[in-house]
């Protein structure tokens, strides 16, 4: 095959190859020696995405909320009648699909006839099929999915929390739409997104396990046609979102036993380079690990008053154009879990970071990470995940261990300020309701 790369990294003992498929695709082998083979093939086009245009079009086509998610949805379905469920039963494949902000992603797993599964993955992905019947049918289910979620407490929470935190952000927009924008969809709209974002060019396959690189490329040649090279001009509206948050406190009441609490952290700092967005996204797992870990002093007071519940969870996500942590936990008074958060930064702020606890939670973050290579879905994942945001996850442990105290120190000084946070609250539902 032609322009064939190889990146490894010794210090993981792990390695990737690269080739350049004729269709245009970017296929990406890693070779891994386990019982189990994995596969995504995802297209760079999310929930986020529903302003854009060809590069030579003159106006933006603005599409329905959610259509990404719905078209998610219908790309299983085949003009057959037979749906690639069906086709995958008969390989032994355990298939699912999945869409985010920023992507959409197919993916099958098995133990056995992983080229045959590798067949309908390409296959079905490039071969829509829509009717205005069949999206009718779907604009059903899925309004009933949307309902399903409205009542889920997490997936409440969150909504509510990106609705706080950003004022024109497309994160305000949720993934799955409302039933109101699903109905929009037409079977037309359907195959505009489809030929725009589900060019070859547009998308990537990553396989693990173990593999052959030769015959990943016969399947490619079997299957994959040349596809025509174009640019996306995608909106960018949402450029000059404000810093601070949109809205300090959110609360909704839904069928819980005790509140449920998030506090989000606005950041709008976002570096410009990759490979500074990677070290900035490691630097502040290191940084919740010190602050909100079961072995720091914020939890451990919280826990002891009763004020949490047995788990404190954090995480953060960063892209492009939107960067945000999230702390999140059961609180039987969510209003004083918020003060003592307040209170907590600002005595954290002032005393600085311990340098063992630092190192500490440095080692913790660096094993966690590293333990991820144990697992093709987690290779396939998130090499995909950092990949599209142009990095890469054999760079991980070189990034992570050149992060200092003072470079996570700065994160807290400035990221850390009332100003940026916002609350979600989800309380159980009133007794006159």
């Amino acid at each position: 095959m032609e322009g064939l790369i190889v990146k490894e990294n010794k210090t993981l003992g792990e390695k990737y190859y690269k080739f350049n498929h004729k269709s245009g695709l970017e296929v990406f082998v890693f070779p891994k020696k386990m019982t189990t083979s994995y596969a995504i093939f995802a297209t760079r086009y999310g929930a986020v995405d529903n302003k854009f245009k060809h590069i030579n079009d003159t106006e933006f086509t603005v599409v329905p909320d959610g259509i990404a998610h719905f078209l998610e949805h219908k790309m299983f379905e085949c003009e057959n009648g037979v749906d690639a469920f069906e086709r995958y039963a008969k390989t032994g494949a355990n298939a699912n699909a999945f869409t985010g902000n920023n992507l959409t992603g197919y993916i099958f797993s098995c133990t056995e006839n992983f080229y045959d599964s590798l067949e309908i993955l390409l296959d079905f992905v490039t071969h829509p099929y829509f009717t205005e019947q069949t999206v009718q049918k779907e604009q059903g289910i899925i309004g009933q999915e949307i309902k399903m979620y409205e009542d889920h407490p997490g997936v409440r929470m969150h909504r509510e929390l990106m609705k706080a935190l950003y004022k024109k952000n497309k994160m305000r927009v949720d993934i799955a739409g409302t039933v109101e924008s699903i109905a929009q969809i037409t079977a037309e709209t359907l195959y505009k997104c489809y030929d725009i974002f589900y060019n070859l060019r547009n998308m990537t396959l990553c396989v693990c396990g173990d593999v052959d690189i030769d015959e990943v490329e016969k399947v490619c040649n079997k299957v994959l046609k040349e596809a025509p090279a174009f640019e996306i001009v995608r909106d960018t509206e949402d450029e000059d979102e404000p810093r601070e948050a949109y809205q300090k406190r959110t609360v909704c009441q839904l069928d819980v036993s005790k509140p449920l609490f998030t506090i989000g952290i606005k950041d709008s700092n976002i570096p410009k380079d990759a490979k500074e967005r990677a070290k900035k996204a490691y630097a502040t797992e290191i940084l919740d690990e010190m602050l909100f870990s079961q072995s720091s002093e914020f939890y451990n007071e919280l826990y002891s008053q009763n004020l949490i519940a047995q788990d404190l969870s954090s995480g953060c996500e960063i892209g492009r154009n939107y960067s945000f942590n999230a702390i999140s936990s059961e609180s039987s008074d969510p209003d004083k879990v918020y003060q003592k958060f307040l209170e907590y930064i600002d005595k954290t702020k002032k005393e600085g970071l311990d340098k063992e606890t630092f190192e500490l939670s440095k080692r913790t973050v660096y094993a966690s990470n590293i333990k991820s290579f144990d697992s093709v879905e987690d290779i396939g994942n998130n090499f995909i995940f950092n990949y599209f945001d142009d990095s890469d996850i054999l760079d991980t442990p070189d990034i992570i261990s050149s992060i200092t105290i003072d470079y996570v120190t700065e994160l807290l000084n400035e990221g850390f300020k009332e100003e940026y946070y916002a609350m979600s609250i989800v309380e159980p539902l009133r007794k006159d309701k």
